[in-house]
């Protein structure tokens, strides 16, 4: 008996083993399926990665699908598996820095930036034309792509939703076409719209390759940190340089204003993007909290028309959206369509310290910028707390938001030229990594577009970090006198003026800004003075 058992066991055993092989349960070493084969490690130079590179033909045969099995395998798959699976988003999806630029491009001539010549018969929008502008007329712009280490094409990205009409055709095989394209590597392709009705996939109907994509309403799920870049959805109307300084004149205390939370905007009947807004009457009071929508808009909004549409078309009516947007403490900001939406920045400017609502929003310069310090997030699935939340908030806190807003509107935010030097000076940090801007430089007085790293990495030379240091500034002083007319005489006013200013005990040192036709006086005819003079002379005269 026991015998019969022992046999069953090995039989079942051996059964096990041939079903395991014939499976792929078990794999047999490439050097023994065959006698023919040589054993890879008899090869000159065998390393144990070399049969690693072997298994990529049997590898090839399963990823290279026919058209059969691929329709097969597009049935099982999810609508965002399959939208996902086409996108040009997702080739280069595992892109950083360390793996898809080339930072030898920089080492020679620093961070330069070349725009491709315009293509004829290429047809630019506005905004992309302000884009593009701004970068000419950066500090970091090259006419020679030999000198460039970044590159931005002059074919027109921004809009790459099918129903626009500034969709542009065929990009994709425009962009293939470009000599210094090289995989998208070194390239940065700027996006605001992406996707189309009913879904508005993230999908830029061409592949990105290796580029770095600096883009409105991109999602956390498809924003590769440290290479992309999330930028605020602007408007065609947005000024290319200037731009409008924020509504904050002063401080009031307390910080309320005649409305606590308010948002005037669309509300979508059906498709993406509507069940947020169409819950938002659930929370609007007509008193301080005031949250309108009106479904009037687009071609067919009456045939899917809901019961609530005429009472909020009307309420909708009565209110004037400027006003409520200057007078209101906070605005929410709930996603539309896409994540992003125009409120954000008419908020910002507002000092209307806005309330995020878009799950999974990647918050524009996210790199670079505090948002907890000037906006509130909230969650989409939590809408009726918002209202208890913003009024829970204590008074002190409101003014610090609102005076945050103020400072990154007018920073990074109130112009074309902003957005795009904030997002090349990004660029630049990871590239320059030893002269990168820390986050104080970024998220206060005066910004990071106005403290060069490279003029010093130590926040103790910039003299408007002193009071968040706790130093004290320095009681002397640097004089710097320009001078346009030659010294001829110590009796004339520059002479004493130089021997008046080196007088004072407060004077560290004069710097003489040197700009006359005429050569510098001998050093016998300067007066003598108790503190160092430095000349400069300037290059143009």
């Amino acid at each position: 008996m026991q015998a019969k058992k022992r046999y069953l066991i090995l039989f079942s055993a051996g059964t096990c083993l041939i079903l395991l092989f014939c499976f792929g349960g078990i794999q047999v070493p490439l050097s023994r399926r065959g006698s023919h084969r040589r054993d890879d490690r008899s090869l000159t130079g065998y390393h144990l990665g070399a049969r690693w590179r072997r298994l990529s033909g049997f590898m090839q045969a399963f990823s290279t699908l026919g058209k059969d099995s691929s329709d097969e395998l597009h049935g099982h798959m999810s609508p965002r598996q399959k939208r996902d699976t086409n996108s040009g988003l997702y080739t280069g999806k595992r892109c950083r820095m360390e793996t898809c630029f080339d930072f030898s491009l920089c080492e020679r001539n620093g961070f330069k930036v070349y725009l491709y010549p315009q293509l004829k018969g290429e047809k630019l929008s506005e905004s992309y034309q302000s884009i593009l502008a701004s970068i000419e007329g950066s500090r970091f712009y090259t006419p020679d792509p030999g000198q460039a280490c970044l590159f931005v094409l002059s074919l027109d990205t921004l809009d790459r939703d099918q129903l626009s009409p500034y969709y542009v055709h065929n990009l994709k095989a425009k962009i293939q076409g470009l000599p210094l394209w090289n995989e998208g590597k070194n390239h940065i392709i700027f996006n605001l719209y992406s996707g189309t009705w009913p879904d508005y996939t993230e999908d830029l109907g061409f592949d990105i390759g290796l580029a770095m994509l600096a883009k409105a309403s991109i999602s956390t799920e498809n924003f590769r940190p440290n290479f992309d870049i999330s930028i605020p959805l602007f408007s065609k109307d947005h000024p290319r340089t200037g731009g409008e300084r924020g509504y904050l004149k002063h401080n009031t205390i307390p910080p309320y204003r005649k409305y606590m939370l308010v948002f005037k905007g669309k509300r979508y009947l059906t498709g993406i993007g509507s069940d947020t807004r169409n819950a938002l009457y659930h929370v609007h009071n007509s008193e301080d909290v005031v949250l309108l929508t009106t479904c009037k808009h687009g071609k067919d909004w009456q045939k899917h028309k809901d019961a609530r549409c005429d009472k909020d078309n009307a309420e909708y009516d009565k209110y004037e959206y400027r006003e409520m947007l200057y007078n209101s403490t906070f605005c929410l900001v709930p996603r539309g369509r896409r994540l992003g939406s125009f409120r954000f920045l008419e908020a910002l400017q507002a000092a209307c310290v806005p309330v995020m609502l878009s799950n999974g929003w990647e918050l524009p310069f996210s790199e670079i910028i505090d948002w907890k310090t000037a906006a509130v997030i909230g969650d989409e699935r939590l809408l009726l707390q918002i209202p208890s939340t913003v009024r829970s908030i204590h008074q002190d806190k409101i003014l610090s938001l609102r005076q945050q807003t103020q400072f990154l509107w007018e920073a990074y935010f109130n112009s074309v030229e902003k957005i795009v030097l904030t997002t090349l000076e990004i660029i630049q940090d990871r590239v320059l990594e030893h002269w990168s801007r820390s986050s104080l430089m970024w998220n206060s007085l005066p910004g990071g577009l106005f403290a060069l790293p490279q003029y010093s990495t130590s926040l103790r030379d910039f003299p408007f970090y002193y009071a968040k240091l706790g130093i004290k500034p320095n009681p002397k002083f640097t004089a710097i006198i320009h001078v346009v007319t030659p010294l001829v005489s110590l009796s004339q006013p520059v002479m004493k003026l130089l021997v008046a200013v080196a007088k004072s005990q407060y004077c560290a040192q004069v710097i003489i800004l040197w700009n006359c036709d005429k050569a510098l006086p001998a050093k016998h005819r300067w007066p003598a003075t108790t503190v160092p003079v430095v000349v400069i002379e300037g290059e143009n005269k």
